[in-house]
């Protein structure tokens, strides 16, 4: 069955682009992947895609786009045409792509109005082997979502997209996979928005690295440093200068794709947070609020 096998990129306008494009530079530490048509790009070093993050100007910080991988060109096109028949409004067709890299996509509006790609054959670049204590992004890790009908929106991305379900938090929030990773998406209740996007590191210890960079240039952790349960990964917040929650994350569970059989966490401080040590917590994250751009496509 044609389905999404792993999350390409997530693309920004932000009002400030000079600060979030010296963040994710200087502190988070991405490398640049270059500029194309007023749009930067930036890369993870310790992964193949092309680049993890696109930011371009725009007077209203938005979602450009979430960009998700297939496996194969005839894969797009099944996708497009569940994606066609759930409904969906689409922005452009299968076709292929002018964006850096290139590839063959289409993209759409979840049925909330948040905009999403899907594309194959894209240009990959060559990953380079991070070591213990270098603190910096693998990859993107997973993308947390808030949708006001939060299990209609689980129920898309199983039965259109070809994720599965791999726990829940309460009733409230669901961990989805689309590959061996405990989750690359997680839906929460609320207005259509983004809530964070996590960052792989390659051990805790990196994670902590990290940690102290962003400390010393005037980041501060917004929650964290901790471990979740549903995942079994660490966590720790942090905002960009244009107000988007990041995370660095380590040690995040990887599970049988065909046969992990999906739990009920109850929700509790020791199933948020295992060691409880940590700064801040969910009521110190940005307040979600719908995304300025619902239904309104980024120029590419």
């Amino acid at each position: 069955m044609s389905r999404v096998t792993d999350i390409r990129y997530v693309g920004y306008g932000v009002a400030d682009l000079a600060a979030e494009r010296a963040f994710y530079r200087d502190d988070w530490k991405l490398v640049d992947a270059g500029e194309k048509d007023g749009m930067f790009h930036f890369a993870a070093e310790g992964h193949g895609e092309g680049y993890v993050v696109r930011l371009r100007e725009d007077s209203a910080n938005r979602v450009d786009v979430i960009a998700f991988a297939a496996d194969t060109r005839a894969d797009v096109d099944a996708l497009h045409g569940k994606v066609v028949a759930a409904g969906c409004r689409v922005v452009f067709e299968p076709k292929s792509l002018t964006t850096l890299g290139g590839g063959y996509g289409f993209r759409f509006f979840s049925p909330d109005g948040l905009p999403f790609e899907v594309s194959s054959d894209v240009e990959v670049r060559t990953p380079r082997q991070l070591d213990r204590w270098e603190g910096i992004p693998q990859n993107i890790s997973h993308i947390v979502l808030h949708s006001p009908d939060h299990r209609a929106m689980v129920a898309f991305f199983v039965d259109v997209l070809g994720f599965r379900v791999s726990d829940w938090l309460g009733d409230f929030m669901c961990f989805l996979r689309c590959n061996t990773a405990h989750h690359r998406l997680a839906i929460l209740p609320g207005p259509p928005c983004l809530n964070h996007v996590a960052y792989d590191m390659l051990t805790v210890d990196d994670m902590m690295t990290g940690i102290r960079r962003l400390k010393l240039a005037g980041t501060d952790i917004r929650w964290g440093p901790g471990r979740h349960t549903a995942g079994n990964n660490t966590f720790s917040y942090f905002t960009t200068p244009n107000g988007f929650a990041v995370e660095y994350t380590s040690e995040l569970e990887h599970v049988d794709f065909e046969t992990h059989v999906d739990q009920i966490h109850q929700p509790g401080p020791t199933t948020m947070d295992q060691w409880g040590t940590g700064v801040g917590g969910p009521q110190t994250m940005p307040h979600p609020k719908p995304d300025p751009c619902l239904f309104v496509a980024a120029e590419a």
